[in-house]
C-alpha cells in the first residue's frame, strides 16, 4: 500500500530512469552502477528519495541489464522494475512504466538515476510546489556557467513556454543561460494523458520528456520551474563528469562531518565513504581514505596515509600513520595502530597496543596486550582461514610469527623471533627459535677465500 508522506499527505510515485546504456563511459558496466563515495549512482538516487519520503518506485532499466535487479533489491527492497525494451526517448522510457502511472498518485516524480546529486530536500520542494500552484507539471532550472549543451528553458515572466534544446535553438535562444535540469513533478490525474500525446516528429525520432511543455500549454495548461544549483542536477555521463561529481559529493561529506565536530587537517585530502560515521572531537591527518561501513568513536586520532574499510573504531583510539584497517576490524577505546600495520577480521581489546610493521587477520587480541614490531598471524593455509587468539596482558615479542589456530594466555610472555604453533599458557615465557651457534673466525676464512 502507498505511504501518504507527512511533509504533503500526497500520494507520490517515482519513476527512475535507468535504461541508458552509457557508452560515453566505455565501461562493461551499466553507467548508473558506477559509483560515488562507496556506492552506486543509481543507490545514491535511490536513498535519497527514501530520505525524502518516497516509498513507491519503479525503476526503468534495459532489457540488457542484468546486473541492475540486485542492485535495486539491495537498496530498495520494495521498487518495482520496468523494461524499457527500445530505446526511444525519455517519454518513452516514463510510459515504460505505464501500469504504475494509472494506479492513481497524487504526485509523479521523474527522477534520472544519472543524477546523483539529488538532495532530498528538492524533491519534497517539487512536490509542494506542484501542490501550492495547482499546475500540470513543474521543471528544474538552473542558471548554467557555460550553457552549451543544455535544453534552455524559454520564460515569459514566471511563465515558463518551452524547453528548446540546443541543436533546435535560434542564436537568441542560444544566448539563453536558463537551463533544464531535467527532473520533473507531473501532476498524478494529468501525467499519463499528457505523456501519451507526446510524438517524435523530430531528428532523433524519439519520444522527449521536455516535449509535455508545449503538450500541456497546448491545452491550455501551466508548467512550472523551481530552480536549483547547478551542481544539484549535474548529469554523469563520463568518467570525467564522474570525478566532478566525486569532488561534489565529497566536499558535501567532508562539510557534514566538521559540522557534527570532526576536525580535517587538510579536508580535500581526505576521502570519505557516503556512510561513514563520526563520533566528536575526531581529529583526521591529510590523504586518510575512509571505505563503506567505517564508524570512529569519540575523540580518535587517525593520522595521515591510512586506509579504513568495514571498520568499527572505539573511542581514544590511535590510528596509524600507514595504518590499514580491513573489513571486520573491531577495535575498542584507547587502542593503538600504528605505522605499516594491517588488522583484518580481529577484535582487538581496550589499551592494546600493535604499534609497528604488523599483520594481525582473524584473530582475537586481548585488553592491554602489547603486540610487538614485526610479528604476524600466519591465518591461511592456502586452503582454509584460522583464528589467533591471545589473551589480556599479554607481551608478543618482536618478529614472532603465530601460526593459527593457536591461543596465548592472559598474561603470557612469546620471545623475541618465536614461530609459535602450540598453545601458550597463562603467565608462562614461550620460546620457539633455534639456538645461537658461533664459529670463530669463520668470517675471516670465508672472505680471504673469495677475495683475491
Amino acid at each position: 500500500m502507498t505511504e501518504r508522506t507527512a511533509e504533503t499527505g500526497r500520494r507520490c510515485l517515482a519513476v527512475v530512469l535507468a535504461a541508458g546504456l552509457g557508452s560515453r563511459m566505455k565501461s562493461a558496466h551499466p553507467k548508473v552502477l558506477h559509483n560515488l563515495a562507496g556506492r552506486s549512482m543509481l543507490a545514491h538516487v535511490l536513498a535519497t528519495l527514501a530520505e525524502a519520503g518516497v516509498d513507491d518506485v519503479v525503476v526503468v532499466i534495459g532489457p540488457d541489464h542484468e546486473s541492475m535487479p540486485r542492485e535495486i533489491a539491495a537498496i530498495s527492497p520494495h521498487a518495482r522494475i520496468a523494461i524499457q525494451h527500445e530505446r526511444l526517448g525519455t517519454a518513452h522510457a516514463v510510459l515504460a512504466a505505464r501500469d504504475s502511472l494509472a494506479q492513481g498518485y497524487d504526485d509523479l516524480l521523474v527522477v534520472f538515476a544519472d543524477t546523483p546529486l539529488i538532495r532530498a530536500e528538492t524533491f519534497l520542494a517539487m512536490r509542494s510546489a506542484l501542490a501550492e500552484m495547482n499546475i500540470a507539471a513543474l521543471v528544474l532550472g538552473f542558471e548554467a556557467q557555460e550553457p552549451s549543451g543544455y535544453g534552455r528553458l524559454l520564460m515569459d515572466g514566471d511563465r515558463l513556454i518551452a524547453i528548446r534544446e540546443e541543436r533546435d535553438a535560434n542564436d537568441e535562444e542560444r544566448a539563453v543561460t536558463f537551463c533544464n535540469g531535467g527532473l520533473m513533478a507531473l501532476a498524478g490525474d494529468r501525467a499519463l494523458p499528457l505523456l501519451e500525446k507526446i510524438g517524435k516528429a523530430n531528428e532523433q525520432g524519439e519520444y522527449y520528456l521536455t516535449d509535455i511543455v508545449a503538450v500541456a500549454r497546448a491545452e491550455g495548461q501551466d508548467i512550472g520551474v523551481l530552480m536549483v544549483p547547478e551542481e544539484e542536477v549535474m548529469g554523469v555521463n563520463d568518467r570525467i563528469q564522474l570525478a566532478r561529481a566525486e569532488n561534489v559529493l565529497q566536499r558535501r561529506l567532508r562539510d557534514q562531518a566538521m559540522r557534527a565536530g570532526v576536525t580535517l587537517i587538510d579536508p580535500d585530502s581526505v576521502t570519505l565513504s557516503f556512510d561513514t560515521r563520526f563520533g566528536r572531537d575526531v581529529v583526521i591527518d591529510p590523504f586518510v581514505i575512509f571505505g563503506p561501513g567505517v564508524s570512529i568513536g569519540e575523540s580518535v586520532r587517525i593520522k595521515g596515509f591510512s586506509h579504513l574499510e568495514q571498520t568499527e573504531v572505539g573511542p581514544r583510539a590511535i590510528i596509524g600513520p600507514f595504518a590499514r584497517l580491513r573489513p571486520g576490524a573491531e577495535l575498542e577505546g584507547d587502542v593503538h595502530i600504528g605505522n605499516f600495520v594491517e588488522v583484518k577480521n580481529a577484535k582487538v581489546k581496550a589499551g592494546a597496543k600493535i604499534n609497528h610493521l604488523t599483520y594481525i587477520g582473524d584473530a582475537d587480541i586481548g585488553a592491554g596486550t602489547n603486540i610487538g614490531a614485526g610479528t604476524i598471524t600466519c591465518n591461511y593455509d592456502g586452503f582454509g582461514k584460522f583464528r589467533t587468539e591471545i589473551g589480556a596482558g599479554a607481551f608478543i615479542g618482536s618478529h614472532t610469527a603465530l601460526v593459527a589456530p593457536v591461543k596465548i594466555g592472559d598474561g603470557a610472555y612469546v620471545g623475541t623471533g618465536s614461530v609459535i604453533t602450540q598453545d601458550v599458557s597463562e603467565d608462562a615465557l614461550a620460546l620457539a627459535r633455534g639456538r645461537q651457534v658461533e664459529k670463530p673466525g669463520w668470517a675471516k676464512t670465508f672472505r680471504d677465500k673469495h677475495i683475491k
